[in-house]
């Protein structure tokens, strides 16, 4: 059996998103990547203030030299946001606060979003949001398909196997060419406003 036109270009730019993404650890890391619109709309949305100065610089330097030497209360609220062909991705190298629900729904207005958490503990965590609902959670990017899944999800599992990082961007239609959307340096570093982002 052969693969028709979609899937041929599916399997050509898993190829490529792969490769431009390279193997790098990236466990503990958060992120969302949106689709079709760029940093400063995310920015925009998430009413999160560059941190330009003061204690909250302070406080991102330390952060990067040594991520978990802090409190996660305290690092929580402090995200990256880089542009990529295709739309954006949110980033925090050391937390969950990309993906969570109130950020997502926030994010997806209009358009769709898939949030990633790189679980030291449990595994990388997925989820959908579309037009500021979560649609789906618990998902497992870069594990094997569900009994349930499309045709089209079920080869995009074993393309991305693996690879969670690169199964999200393709999800949301990203194209990045490198990893520094997810690693970091981003765009801009934000600071999140102190709301409750579990019930939005």
């Amino acid at each position: 059996m052969s693969l028709s036109d979609t899937e041929r270009a599916a399997a050509q730019e898993a190829h490529r998103l792969t490769t431009a993404s390279g193997e790098f650890y990236y466990d503990g890391t958060g992120l969302a990547c949106v689709a079709g619109i760029d940093a400063a709309e995310a920015v925009r949305r998430l009413q999160a203030p560059p941190v330009a100065d003061g204690e909250l610089l302070d406080v991102l330097t330390e952060l990067l030299e040594d991520p978990y030497a802090y409190d996660m209360d305290e690092s929580l609220h402090i995200v990256g946001v880089t542009s990529v062909p295709g739309g954006c991705v949110v980033t925090q190298p050391w937390g969950y606060a990309p993906q969570m629900p109130g950020v997502l729904a926030r994010l997806s207005a209009g358009t769709l979003c898939y949030g990633l958490y790189a679980n030291p503990k449990s595994g990388n965590q997925g989820s959908i949001a579309r037009h500021g609902t979560i649609e789906d959670s618990d998902l497992h990017p870069g594990g094997g398909p569900d009994e349930n899944d499309t045709a089209e999800q079920v080869l995009a599992s074993y393309l991305y196997q693996h690879n969670a990082v690169a199964y999200a961007c393709a999800f949301a239609g990203l194209r990045p060419t490198d990893r520094r959307a997810v690693t970091g340096p981003p765009d801009v570093w934000v600071e999140l406003p102190r709301r409750d982002y579990w019930s939005h």
